[in-house]
């Protein structure tokens, strides 16, 4: 075979050796090449349901799948105003349980200089961060929605102060205390009414496991891991209160006996004897364990020295009349701390 052969056969060589390389690094860059950028978070629609109010389609990446968030807005959308974040109960919102079904707030609200926002959804989640996706609720990180994805979000699609305040009821009642301490500074003042501040202790996780495990059908240790471990300490307002010093705090709650929306004329019980039966003995014993939970907060804070304003009625059970009451007594408070 002469030098001619034997050159041209070894570039031929040397050509299939790169074609074969070349072909490899083709397919390793289809397979392991730089991913598809995950979604973000973010407003996918904006609904105007009224002259007040707009429905905004939000989209979550913690928990890859869109939340409807209600937003009451101010007469004058193009001066800048605060928000109030105003969470549901246990029911999230999705049922007729709610601030816009059951109270004024919407007339309430009517008038003030301030952007209303209040997620649909996570039922008998206490709207924060689980430790383990659940087969009943679901994947939920709301405290990272809420925290996190959502002000941002709120803060480009309107004119706000970036000035917030949050305010909650029942069981998110606890979560307000939760999502100050997770997010300093995010928030000037949280509101709690008839909200559970313990959540480690015996009673208070019993309170937990009515919401989550009886009425939700949730596994309770997938929100924040065994009882009395670490996640559920961590969670627990009344073991972290040192972290809302600087944060204004409004507390409320009744002692779980009849007052004055126990009465059959009263516009929240509408003369039906079924409900206020109802309302009196469950929302009574509710009420007695939340108002213990309560003063132990306030004297947790009294002993750190951080000021909450709080109001202890002689009366009262566990539902809306009061609670409408209540964002109506606190609300002036709140409006200062906004501005």
């Amino acid at each position: 075979m002469d030098g001619n052969s034997v050159g041209r056969q070894q570039r031929h060589f040397v050509a299939a050796i790169m074609t074969v390389v070349a072909t490899i690094a083709a397919l390793l860059v289809g397979v392991s090449g730089p991913a598809a950028a995950a979604p973000q978070s973010s407003v996918t629609s904006v609904q105007d349901d009224d002259p007040q109010q707009v429905t905004l389609m939000v989209y979550s990446a913690s928990m890859g799948r869109t939340i409807p968030v209600t937003v009451l807005t101010p007469r004058d959308r193009s001066k800048p105003s605060p928000t109030l974040y105003l969470l549901n109960g246990a029911g999230g919102g999705e049922d007729s349980a709610t601030w816009d079904a059951r109270t004024d707030y919407k007339k309430f609200f009517a008038d003030k200089n301030v952007y209303v926002v209040t997620p649909i959804g996570g039922a008998f989640s206490y709207y924060t961060d689980w430790e383990r996706d659940d087969p009943k609720l679901g994947r939920n990180k709301w405290q990272t929605f809420l925290t996190k994805e959502l002000p941002p979000l709120i803060d480009q699609q309107f004119t706000t102060t970036g000035r917030n305040a949050v305010a909650g009821i029942s069981m998110a009642g606890t979560t307000v205390f939760n999502l100050a301490i997770a997010a300093p500074k995010l928030y000037r003042s949280v509101a709690a009414f008839s909200g559970c501040a313990r959540t480690s202790d015996p009673a208070g996780q019993q309170y937990i496991r009515f919401v989550v495990q009886d009425r939700g059908g949730a596994e309770l240790t997938n929100m924040w891991g065994p009882l009395n471990g670490p996640g559920w300490r961590a969670n627990d307002p009344y073991i972290n209160a040192a972290k809302l010093r600087g944060t204004k705090i409004y507390m409320t709650s009744g002692t779980g006996a009849p007052g004055p929306h126990e009465r059959l004329q009263d516009p929240f019980v509408d003369g039906d004897p079924f409900f206020l039966a109802n309302q009196a003995a469950l929302g009574g014993l509710i009420e007695v364990a939340i108002d213990q939970c309560t003063r132990q907060m306030t004297t947790r804070l009294g002993q750190l020295g951080i000021p909450a304003k709080v109001t202890l009625r002689p009366n009262g059970t566990h539902s809306w009349g009061y609670w409408q009451d209540d964002l109506h007594r606190t609300w002036p408070s709140i409006e200062r701390d906004l501005r």
